[in-house]
């Protein structure tokens, strides 16, 4: 394989010592960081904000993947486009009623947009906005804690996503977030995936940047 996009999520980093995890993955063979945002209430965990962003985007050498896992992501668009975002991904489940003013407002702040969905939503609600969008981050597990099993499905979404894209000849980048070790990487790659996030797997390891070009080369 040897194109896709690696980003780690820095969900799973040491944040005693952030910036240290932030020079690995400068140094590493990452394209991206991924960075959880949570807000307590669309998913039962409390990640990081605003400080912290500010604080990777002043370390950080490679783009910036921010995943909005919060409620209203309308409001806060702008500035998390200022701190430094190139890609703000939002939650079909919590913009389903206004996703066009969303998808405009990202579009209007100069950076790449994606729709991210949960393990449950239906493949087929991407299908209006598949020449909209930049990326389609599929769930591998359910969104708020790190470390979760994959779940099998997974793969078959996939594939589903492949098609749709295909079918509408868009240029829209597939990510998988959750789950992903170096054991189903390949298997992913094979059912469409562009871009694979990877936490725990990547920070716990006692090599994380040879986990990181494990990935890339899988």
């Amino acid at each position: 394989m040897g194109n896709q996009l690696i980003a780690p999520s820095i969900l799973s980093a040491d944040f005693s010592d952030l910036k240290s995890d932030i020079q690995m993955v400068n140094e590493s063979e990452a394209d991206w960081f991924h960075i959880d945002i949570m807000d307590g209430v669309f998913v039962p965990n409390i990640s990081f904000g605003m400080p912290v962003l500010k604080s990777i985007n002043q370390y950080a050498t490679k783009p910036l993947d921010v995943h909005l896992m919060i409620v209203n992501p309308e409001k806060y668009i702008e500035k998390f486009a200022e701190l430094g975002s190139d890609v703000l991904t939002v939650h079909y489940e919590v913009c389903m009623n206004n996703m066009n003013e969303v998808i405009d407002s990202i579009k209007k702040n100069g950076v790449k947009l994606g729709i991210a969905i949960n393990p449950d939503t239906d493949i087929n609600i991407l299908e209006n906005h598949i020449n909209d969008i930049d990326l389609v981050c599929l769930m591998g597990v359910f969104p708020g804690f790190s470390g979760q099993t994959f779940i099998e499905a997974t793969y078959e979404r996939c594939k589903a996503v492949k098609e749709l894209i295909l079918k509408h000849k868009s240029s829209t980048l597939i990510e998988v977030d959750g789950g992903v070790t170096i054991h189903n990487a390949k298997k992913l790659l094979e059912n469409g995936a562009d871009i694979l996030v990877s936490g725990s797997h990547v920070f716990k390891a006692e090599n994380p940047k040879e986990i990181i070009s494990k990935l890339k080369h899988v």
